[in-house]
C-alpha cells in the first residue's frame, strides 16, 4: 500500500502539480497585473470593515479566520520541520515562491466561490470549487468528484494528520500516551463541529487571533535577540535553494530538485492555494464591499500571513537552533520542540505542544466546515451523510493519534493532490470571468466608488444571491 501511494505521489508531485501549480500561479499573476503586489495594502485596509455580515451568511473576517485556522496547523509547525529535513533550507525558498504568486491563484478561486455561492435549504450561503464547476463551467458529474476527493481529505484524511501531530508532541513533551490524546481531541472537536458551520466560524474568530499573536510574539522576540545571525540564515536559504552549498560535491541537480519539492508540497500544504479548500468558507461570506472579488483579496491576505509571516518563523527558529544539523534522527513536531528548547530552554518543548494543540484543533473544526460544504453539495438525503461525516471525522481523529506518521502524510499529499489538480483545470476554465469580475471591481475603486457587483452586467452569470 505505501508503495502506490508513494508511487502516485511521485507522479502527481514529480511530473504533474510541481509545474501546474507554479503555470497557474504566474498565469494568474501576469492576468491580474501583479495583483498581490499592487494591491497589497488594500488587502489590509478591507480588514477594518470585515467584521459586517447578514442573516445569510458569516462576516469576512470570519472566513478569513476559518481559513486560517485550517492553514495555521501542522503545517506551519511539523510541515516546515519536514521540508527542512527533506529538502534541506533551500526548500524555504521556493516555499516562499509558491506563497508568493500562489496569493494569485487564491485571490481567483476565492472570488469565483463567491461569485457562484448559493443558498442552501436552511438559507445559509454556500460554495467553492464544486459549486463554481457545477454552476459555472455546467460539468455537476465533476463537482461531484472534488467533493468527494475534499470529503476525504479533510474531512478524514488531514484531521488524522493534525491529530497525529497533537498526540506526538503531547507524547514528547508531557509523556502522554497518544490514544488518550486521540480521544480527548475526539470529544472536544466533536461538541463544535456538531454545532455546524456558523459555530465553527464563531470558535475560529475567537481563537485564531490569539494563537497567531501568540506565537508570533515569540517568534519576533526570539529573532530580535538574535538578529545579528538573521543575514546568514537568509543567505543560507537562498544559497541552498539553487544548490550552491553543495556543487562542490556534484549533487547540485538533485539537491535543488528536492528543496523545490518539498517546499511546494509543504508550503502548498500550509497555504493551500490552488487546492480549492478556502473557497468553501469564502463562500459562506457576507462580503464588504458587497462584490465578489473583495473576499478574493481578503483570502489572499490569509496566504500571505499564513506562509511568509507564520511559516517563515518556524523556519527561522528551526535554522537558529542548529537542531538540524545535529538533531539528523528526528523530524516533524519533535525537531520544532528541540529547535524552540535549543533557543529557549526547556520550557519550549511545552510551549510547541501546547500551541500545536490549539494550531491542529481549530485546523480540525474547520477542516470539517469545507467537509460540510462539500456533503451539502451532494444534496441527496445530506442530513444524514453529515452525521455519518462528523463521526467518521472522530474516528479519524482518534486513528491519526496512534498510526505513523509518514504514511499519513504520504495519504494526505495525494490525497490533495487528486483535489487540487481538478479545482486548477476549473479555475483555468473559468478565468476569463475572474479577470472581468476584478476588473470590474477595480474600476470601480479607482473612481472613488464602493463597489458594488451587479449580475447584469455579467448576462451568462444567473445567481440569485447577487440581485
Amino acid at each position: 500500500m505505501t508503495e502506490i501511494v508513494d508511487n502516485l505521489n511521485n507522479i502527481f508531485w514529480g511530473k504533474i502539480l510541481i509545474y501546474l501549480l507554479i503555470g497557474v500561479g504566474l498565469y494568474f499573476t501576469f492576468g491580474t497585473k501583479f495583483i498581490q503586489f499592487r494591491h497589497f495594502r488594500h488587502m489590509f485596509s478591507l480588514l477594518r470593515e470585515s467584521n459586517k455580515s447578514n442573516s445569510y451568511g458569516i462576516s469576512s473576517f470570519q472566513a478569513l479566520c476559518t481559513t486560517l485556522a485550517a492553514r495555521v496547523g501542522t503545517g506551519n509547525l511539523t510541515g516546515i520541520a519536514i521540508a527542512l529535513t527533506a529538502g534541506g533550507p533551500g526548500a524555504i525558498f521556493w516555499m516562499w515562491i509558491i506563497a508568493v504568486i500562489g496569493m494569485a491563484t487564491s485571490f481567483i478561486e476565492n472570488t469565483l466561490a463567491q461569485l457562484y455561492k448559493i443558498k442552501d435549504i436552511d438559507g445559509n450561503y454556500r460554495g467553492g470549487p464544486a459549486y463554481y464547476i457545477k454552476n459555472g463551467l455546467d460539468m455537476p458529474w465533476l463537482g461531484v468528484l472534488f467533493s468527494i476527493f475534499l470529503i476525504l481529505s479533510f474531512g478524514l484524511i488531514f484531521n488524522a494528520v493534525q491529530s497525529n501531530s497533537i498526540a506526538q508532541a503531547a507524547s514528547f513533551a508531557f509523556k502522554f500516551k497518544p490514544h488518550y490524546i486521540g480521544i480527548i481531541l475526539s470529544v472536544t472537536c466533536g461538541i463544535i463541529i456538531f454545532g455546524g458551520f456558523k459555530f465553527i466560524a464563531r470558535i475560529a474568530e475567537f481563537v485564531v487571533p490569539i494563537m497567531a499573536i501568540s506565537y508570533l510574539t515569540l517568534a519576533i522576540w526570539i529573532m530580535i535577540t538574535h538578529i545579528a545571525q538573521l543575514k546568514d540564515i537568509f543567505l543560507l536559504i537562498i544559497k541552498e535553494a539553487f544548490g550552491y552549498q553543495k556543487a562542490i560535491g556534484g549533487i547540485m541537480g538533485y539537491t535543488v530538485y528536492q528543496s523545490m519539492i518539498q517546499g511546494i508540497q509543504r508550503g502548498l500544504f500550509s497555504n493551500e492555494a490552488g487546492m480549492g479548500s478556502s473557497p468553501n468558507a469564502a463562500a459562506a461570506a457576507t462580503p464588504y464591499p458587497p462584490h465578489p472579488a473583495s473576499q478574493g483579496y481578503i483570502q489572499m491576505l490569509g496566504v500571505f500571513v499564513d506562509t511568509i509571516v507564520i511559516c517563515s518563523a518556524t523556519a527561522i527558529i528551526i535554522i537558529l537552533s542548529g537542531a538540524l544539523d545535529t538533531n539528523q534522527s528526528i523530524s516533524g513536531i519533535e525537531l520544532t520542540q528541540k529547535a524552540l528548547s535549543l533557543v529557549i530552554g526547556e520550557w519550549g518543548k511545552y510551549f510547541i505542544a501546547i500551541a500545536i494543540f490549539f494550531f491542529a484543533f481549530t485546523s480540525i473544526i474547520a477542516n470539517y466546515a469545507y467537509a460540510e460544504s462539500n456533503m451539502i453539495f451532494l444534496e441527496k438525503n445530506y442530513k444524514i451523510k453529515l452525521y455519518i461525516l462528523r463521526i467518521g471525522t472522530l474516528i479519524m481523529i482518534i486513528f491519526g493519534s496512534i498510526t505513523e506518521m509518514p504514511f499519513v502524510w504520504k495519504l494526505a499529499d495525494l490525497s490533495m493532490g487528486f483535489m487540487t489538480l481538478i479545482n486548477l483545470i476549473a479555475i483555468l476554465m473559468l478565468s476569463n470571468v475572474a479577470f472581468k469580475v476584478t476588473q470590474d471591481y477595480n474600476e470601480q475603486k479607482e473612481m472613488g466608488k464602493l463597489p458594488k457587483f451587479k449580475t447584469s452586467n455579467y448576462f451568462k452569470i444567473k445567481n440569485d444571491v447577487w440581485k
